[in-house]
């Protein structure tokens, strides 16, 4: 395992301060896809613009607007990177114009996209801002690359598992690691490939992988998960069994610590000493007392996967709250699916297992199990915006009679309620 990277932490941009204004909106139209080390724990973010980054920094180019647009860039970068790292894809005029250097230095990879030469202006550029504190991956690198020359400044070298073939793995990590580079794994798709890259020598790794559960075996929930999903059945009966929540509360200490903690948050802002867990039930409410287990057993479930993959739950569970009063969802709660949305990796369960267990409505469950749903379009949305894919958020935005600005702004509040409350438990 490397150590992390320490370096000069200046900033290449000279832009002078400015107050910060009321107006000021962050990028909104933004999302990441996480990169993991060894253990799988988050390392760093891909941040995926809608429009490119170039795009990002149109308009005046004078230096309080440059300023303006640092101090929403770094905003963003607050609640999307969570203090991680974050990749940046840049392109020739991206680097050569400077224009990453708006993002600080000690929290930004500048990620050269394979469509850039090594050509003088790109090999002197990116020397620049090594030297001014950023560390330089090479993305989708493949054997006889035409960025070659860039590896004698790289830091990270990205390797798509897609393009190569597994001996040309073997080459590169040869040739370029394990000590003048860390080599990142990039569309790991199964447990067996992140297996196998690590192997290999590979170091950081980006995919799905980890929100799969393993489906080739069966095998028991440990007592803890199996607590937390008494807990997900018992909140989501039509009639609520105080009681019986209760007792379930009780027998888990991590979950009452939690409640305390909750009630003792900002979030909640409550100034009543606490004498019971019966007795917090009841300055909760019915419908504050469901929310809140669903969280606890979402939180709970995940507790020993990436902090990443609790958050996204979080993040999609939200959005779909501020979605709900403006789209078609009959009786579902749309808070519940995007909840329970990744239950199945974090339990490493089957979904329809965990579904069988769960009393839910018909078109939640059919939209987790990926069947025709009132709800598919929405969780659709949800997986857009996650993965960034903005043409098919635009496309279903519109067929659900939706603005894509006021939906962009949903997401993003989502995300900022995420981190919030992922802090307070």
């Amino acid at each position: 395992m490397f150590p992390p990277i320490d370096r000069d932490v200046s900033n290449l941009s000279n832009a002078p301060a400015v107050e910060p204004s009321q107006s000021i909106k962050p990028l909104r139209y933004v999302a990441r896809q996480p990169i993991l080390d060894r253990e799988k724990k988050v390392f760093g973010y891909e941040l995926l613009f809608r429009d490119g980054l170039e795009n990002t920094f149109t308009g005046d180019s004078d230096e309080a607007s440059r300023a303006t647009l640092d101090r929403s860039l770094l905003m963003g970068l607050d609640v999307l990177c969570d203090g991680h790292r974050a990749f940046v894809n840049c392109t020739r005029d991206t680097l050569i114009k400077g224009l990453v250097t708006l993002l600080p230095s000690a929290s930004t990879v500048v990620e050269v996209l394979e469509t850039v030469p090594a050509d003088p202006n790109v090999t002197t550029a990116c020397q620049t801002l090594k030297e001014g504190g950023y560390l330089i991956a090479l993305d989708d690198f493949v054997s006889d690359d035409p960025r070659e020359p860039l590896t004698e400044i790289a830091d990270i070298i990205k390797v798509d598992m897609q393009l190569t073939t597994e001996a040309q793995r073997d080459a590169m990590v040869k040739r370029y690691g394990p000590w003048r580079h860390r080599m990142l794994a990039e569309k790991i798709e199964t447990s067996a490939e992140f297996m196998r890259a690590r192997d290999q020598g590979f170091v950081y790794f980006q995919g799905f992988f980890f929100r799969r559960p393993e489906k080739l075996t069966t095998h028991d929930l440990p007592g803890n998960r199996l607590q937390y999903l008494r807990m997900l059945q018992e909140v989501c009966r039509t009639e609520l069994d105080v009681p019986a929540l209760e007792q379930l509360i009780k027998a888990e200490t991590s979950v009452c610590y939690r409640l305390l903690r909750y009630l003792n948050s900002p979030l909640f802002g409550l100034k009543t000493e606490i004498h019971s867990v019966r007795h917090a039930l009841s300055l909760l409410g019915e419908r504050e007392v469901r929310r809140w287990v669903r969280l606890v057993a979402a939180v709970g479930a995940g507790q020993d996967k990436t902090t990443d993959l609790v958050l996204s739950a979080l993040v999609r569970a939200r959005f779909g709250e501020l979605l709900q009063p403006l789209v078609h969802h009959g009786e579902s709660d749309l808070f519940l699916l995007g909840l329970l949305s990744l239950i199945d990796a974090m339990l490493e369960v089957p979904m329809a297992d965990v579904l069988e267990r769960v009393p839910l409505d018909h078109e939640t469950k059919a939209a987790l199990l990926g069947n025709p749903s009132l709800l598919r379009q929405v969780f659709q949305l949800m997986l857009a915006y996650e993965s960034g894919e903005w043409e098919a958020a635009e496309q279903l935005s519109t067929s659900l009679h939706l603005q894509s600005e006021e939906v962009a702004g949903y997401y993003w509040r989502a995300q900022q309620w995420a981190r919030e409350v992922s802090s307070a438990m």
